[in-house]
């Protein structure tokens, strides 16, 4: 127990690099939620780099810090979102800020997302002091990560597996083993894979629930009767699938329900120009949108889903009971590929590889056949959504300071 705070009530930092999209940033927040709903008189605190982050609400007793972003290109190389300013400066300034908010916030537990030692090692300095602090620390990974071929050079690279070993006092997966162990390929002795699977917990799936709506919430038309929903996620690498279901309703005007399109904020403006122009020429059977931060409500209203296939949406299909259709990118990673076609063995969503051809009379078959699929709800996974429940026990667990054996209050709703 520390002896400058009184209080058992845990306080949680989250860092959450985010260097593309919305996947870290919302997977982040879900578990902030989760925490501060479940453990009494908790706070959680979310170190990110999304530059979209102030446009999320967060749930009473959760703060945000925001580093100097950082932006992705298509060939897996990195730069400062502000061009001026070298990748090197900016690693530093973010360094800093995540080692003050540390120092500020005083933390029982250090959630870090995926990657170990921090983007280009911009977290070392914060875990090598973390065991002077009394500092707990958790290694959260999502389900899957990436095809073996392309993992195993990137972490051995890192270090990534020395860092776990070195630092982490548990390694968090959000998601089942039956349907995808993330770390199985890494090579390892035998020594340090027996420590790096005692310190192994798979928590289950992140449930996800409908935020406390906004007094001033308005949505288009559209979604006042039965329609599809497609989403891809940020959109930064989406435009591929918005072409195809907007080519899908040109070649095939009677598809029954109409579509609703969130383009996502990191879809670049002339592309999305031309999307908008080509849904305005056919006469309502489309309509668009940029961004909704509160998609937990389209998500629930819709007939059906669209989407590429990214943790947070598989989530939020799976907690809806959504009937979808998975269209999962290849590159630069295969993480969605994995994680769509082990759903669909599962028979949790349908999925189309645009290798096996992307013309629009197979997305249009695919749309009209989407309201008979089965819903995920058909099949039975135990422990598919516990992962928040799993979450906030750990949480208690790590953060003790009076009892061992004390339990977290049940996560019986937690904002997405």
């Amino acid at each position: 127990m520390r002896l400058d705070e009184a209080s058992s009530a845990p306080r949680v930092l989250i860092y959450s690099h985010d260097t593309f999209g919305l996947g870290h940033l919302r997977r982040s927040r879900a578990i902030a939620n989760a925490i501060v709903a479940c453990n009494r008189g908790a706070q959680a605190m979310i170190v990110s780099g999304s530059p979209v982050v102030d446009r999320f609400a967060f749930a009473p007793g959760v703060r945000t810090v925001r580093l100097p972003p950082v932006t992705k290109f298509a060939d897996g190389n990195y730069a400062s979102l502000d061009a001026a300013t070298p990748l090197a400066r900016t690693v530093e300034q973010r360094s800093a800020i995540i080692a003050q908010a540390c120092g500020t916030f005083r933390p029982d537990l250090i959630i870090v997302d995926k990657e170990p030692a921090g983007f280009h090692g911009e977290l070392l300095p914060v875990l090598e002091g973390a065991a002077d602090r009394d500092i707990r620390l958790v290694l959260g990974l999502r389900d899957v990560l990436d095809d073996a071929d392309r993992l195993v050079p990137e972490w051995e690279r890192k270090g990534a597996i020395e860092t776990m070993v070195q630092f982490y006092d548990e390694i968090w997966v959000y998601g089942l083993s039956r349907i995808h162990q993330p770390l199985a390929a890494l090579p390892m002795d035998p020594e340090i894979a027996a420590r790096i699977d005692a310190r192994l917990i798979y928590t289950g799936y992140l449930r996800r629930d409908l935020p406390e709506r906004r007094a001033d919430r308005e949505e288009p038309a559209i979604a006042d009767g039965p329609f599809i929903l497609v989403t891809p996620g940020g959109g930064g690498d989406g435009a591929a699938l918005i072409d195809w279901v907007i080519a899908a309703y040109e070649a095939d005007p009677a598809i029954p329900l109409p579509a609703l399109i969130a383009f996502g904020p990191f879809l670049d403006t002339a592309t999305r120009d031309g999307f908008a122009a080509r849904i305005r020429a056919l006469g309502g059977k489309i309509a668009a949108i940029t961004f909704d931060s509160e998609i937990e409500f389209l998500l629930r209203k819709a007939a059906g889903i669209v989407a590429m296939g990214g943790y947070n949406t598989f989530c939020e299909i799976l907690s809806f009971d959504r009937r979808a259709i998975l269209v999962p990118r290849t590159e630069p990673r295969r993480e969605q590929a994995i994680r769509a076609l082990a759903a669909e063995r599962l028979g949790l969503a349908r999925v189309l590889m645009e290798a096996e051809g992307r013309t629009p009379g197979r997305m249009a078959a695919a749309l009209r056949d989407l309201p008979e699929q089965d819903p995920p709800s058909r099949v039975l996974v135990p422990g598919l959504l516990d992962g928040l429940d799993a979450v906030a026990r750990r949480v208690r667990a790590l953060t003790a300071r009076g009892s061992a054996d004390e339990e977290a209050r049940p996560c019986l709703q937690a904002y997405s």
